[in-house]
């Protein structure tokens, strides 16, 4: 888990790795960066199906989730904070996604929500993709044509700190209960929004300016001016 220290994360993650490295043919030590590539192709071909590609998502799901409870046990989440949702949006595949009143939400996330592409979208723990107005506002104070779903986001908040909106913290977002599981990867589709060209301001590894991606545990009903209350 990224920005951590936990010894029963690591080794939850180190066996997952290798796990998966077995499972897709990648050399022993192949990068998380490398084995995510070959995932994604994986997933994205018509031959990957059936009882291997299930006990290889339910390893994934079930890997995740351990390794954010003992984040949580070990007391490396932070403390609860409260902000509130700006904008709901969604689309029929591609950026920007529109504004939206309410949506409703099920465990394959925003109900009529499309991915136009599916190498790095649309797994059950990206089920939602959330991102911060005040990470928004700071790209456009840089003179970037950034704004609201731009990004893809379905869910853009206000008042949370966003470096604590991380892996491991669980969201309450209207009757909607979900836990943040990953960092998004930025890709080509949003180089439109800085005027470089440099979709990569968006990575996680350029501090905490990233989407999040999280996977629904209860699903319910989200409208724009809700309450977001980030649990540890």
């Amino acid at each position: 888990m990224q920005d951590r220290s936990s010894t029963t994360a690591d080794a939850i993650g180190a066996a997952l790795a290798a796990r998966l490295a077995t499972r897709l043919g990648a050399a022993a030590g192949a990068s998380l960066d490398e084995l995510g590539t070959l995932a994604a192709s994986a997933l994205a071909s018509e031959a990957t199906t059936g009882p291997a590609l299930a006990e290889a998502l339910d390893d994934a799901w079930t890997s995740l989730a351990a390794a954010c409870a003992a984040l949580r046990a070990e007391g490396q989440l932070p403390a609860t904070a409260t902000g509130t949702v700006t904008q709901l949006s969604s689309s029929k595949g591609g950026v920007p996604k529109l504004a939206l009143d309410a949506v409703e939400v099920d465990y394959g996330g925003v109900i009529g929500d499309v991915q136009g592409s599916r190498n790095h979208h649309g797994r059950p723990w990206q089920a939602l993709c959330l991102y911060s107005d005040e990470v928004i506002n700071d790209f456009r104070a840089q003179g970037h044509p950034i704004a609201r779903g731009s990004a893809g986001e379905n869910i853009t908040v206000t008042g949370l700190s966003w470096p604590d909106v991380r892996p491991g913290v669980r969201l309450q977002l209207g009757t909607v209960v979900a836990d943040v599981q990953a960092y998004a990867v930025p890709c080509r589709h949003n180089a439109q929004w800085f005027t470089d060209g440099d979709f990569n301001r968006m990575s996680s590894r350029r501090g905490p300016v990233s989407r999040v991606y999280a996977t629904v545990i209860e699903p319910g009903r989200i409208v724009t001016g809700d309450t977001v209350i980030l649990e540890p």
